[in-house]
């Protein structure tokens, strides 16, 4: 530890984690540090050198993205044998797909360098104390992660916010039936959609035992005088609305808008319940958190930036019921674990992590533009910072129909009905997710087909 103290002290003027990295370098070279060698653990070392766990693990990064090291989890990081051959990589690449079945249901961020951060804070973890492998999560344990969550989360206009109003849930759906838990009372609640809405709430309220009922919607969004009516019709107790990337439209409900909505709601004490999972770039206006301190819930979740799989979502409560959603998520399932904390932490505090989202959503863009380049001559709505598209269809088309001719055709979409109630309206559209998994040939591919069933329709069609 002393011989690395020296090197870094020695180190020219620069970065932090660069001088801790050329150290531990110089000293694997002379051979201070010999094959086999384990590295100090991460909080130990930063501890020695004054600085930040978050700059030593960097450092450890560089090292092992170089092959001078190599993380082995539940031992340690320990310097690298250069004569073994390389480990070898994944059997599968994420472009796991066939001319006959290409995935566009779903919206998927591209791997741009998140898989190395998660795998690389996931061997860190190797370093994580014994007592927090062996003791139930304290509230404390969860303050650092939560601290993490509210930085991400900045730029969103969420108004006054503190660490103890933030929960950390499993993933974005998880949070909303963690909002709805908290705040519905009552044998048979109402939840208020809108007229379109996300399937996932539909889910949230049926756990609950509610009762969804929609509102009707214009090119703004929710329609204030309609939603102000079904207040007095049906009592409704939350209103699950996506203001900033309406799921599955791509519509954005601006401030004016959002402002009467939030009259309304202060009117009848409705709790807004805002879902921002699908937003990539920055807040266009503020949060009805923000509009409505003591109603306004909002949530927010890692899948559409980093990974899917982590399936870590945000909770933002309005202060005065931040206690009351803690204790529906402690009561329910104890919380993250703390180890999954402990990664988000990692994650959301490294500078790393924001340029990895700054390439995907440059991607995910990329490939917006490649479809629209394809389908453009049709009534697309579409963002260059939003994952999907919503494809109003020609006269004759119907939803269901051409999502069925496109499955024949070999590609996945979502047809319009899977996102309004049983008996609603249903629009003739599509959802087209933007799967940047694939390569962007394979997705081009996919949009192709769709434009062809467009400019030759069957001679017959459903109606």
């Amino acid at each position: 530890m002393d011989t690395i103290s020296k090197l870094y002290e020695s180190q020219q003027a620069g970065p932090k984690y660069r001088a801790v990295a050329d150290a531990l370098k110089q000293a694997i070279a002379q051979g201070d540090l010999a094959v086999g060698d384990r590295l100090p653990p991460v909080r130990e070392l930063a501890w020695h050198l004054k600085i930040t766990p978050g700059t030593v693990a960097r450092a450890y990064t560089i090292l092992t993205d170089d092959g001078l090291v190599v993380a082995e989890v539940g031992r340690g990081t320990y310097v690298a044998d250069r004569k073994r051959p390389p480990t070898p990589g994944p059997l599968l690449s994420f472009d796991e797909t066939t001319p006959d079945n290409i995935n566009l249901y779903f919206s998927r961020p591209p791997d741009v360098g998140q898989v190395a951060l998660i795998s690389d804070g996931m061997r860190r973890l190797a370093d994580t104390p014994r007592r927090s492998l062996m003791d139930y999560p304290s509230a404390e344990a969860y303050a650092p992660a939560r601290r993490a969550v509210l930085r991400w989360l900045s730029d969103a206009v969420l108004g006054p916010a503190d660490e103890d109003q933030v929960v950390l849930s499993h993933g974005g759906q998880s949070g909303v039936s963690l909002v709805l838990q908290s705040v519905l009372k009552g044998p048979s609640p109402v939840v208020l959609v809108e007229e379109v809405f996300y399937p996932g709430f539909r889910r949230a309220a049926q756990l609950a035992r509610a009762e969804i009922v929609p509102v009707p919607m214009d090119a703004h969004g929710l329609i204030p005088a309609a939603l102000d009516e079904l207040c007095q019709k049906h009592e409704a107790q939350v209103l699950c609305t996506s203001a900033e990337v309406h799921n599955p439209t791509g519509l954005f409900t601006p401030p004016e808008r959002r402002d009467e909505i939030a009259k309304v709601a202060a009117r009848h004490g409705l709790n807004v319940l805002e879902d921002d999972c699908y937003r990539l770039g920055p807040s266009r206006a503020p949060t009805y958190r923000a509009l409505l301190p003591d109603l306004g819930w909002y949530v927010n979740s890692l899948s559409k930036t980093l990974a899917p799989s982590l399936r870590i979502g945000f909770v933002v409560a309005p202060a005065a019921q931040a206690r009351r959603l803690r204790q529906t998520a402690e009561h329910g399932f104890f919380g993250l674990s703390e180890p999954l904390a402990m990664l988000v932490e990692d994650l959301l505090q490294r500078e790393e992590t924001y340029e990895v989202t700054t390439r995907a959503r440059e991607e995910i863009a990329r490939y917006v533009r490649a479809a629209v380049n394809i389908l453009g001559r049709y009534d697309l709505t579409w963002n260059e910072q939003v994952p999907f598209l919503w494809l109003r269809l020609p006269q004759g088309w119907r939803a269901g129909s051409f999502a069925q001719a496109a499955e024949a055709q070999g590609v996945r979409i979502r047809a319009a009905e899977e996102f309004v109630t049983r008996d609603g309206r249903v629009p003739h559209a599509v959802r087209i997710g933007v799967n940047a998994q694939l390569s962007l040939k394979t997705f081009e591919t996919a949009i192709a087909r769709l434009r062809d069933m467009l400019d030759n329709p069957p001679e017959r069609m459903t109606v």
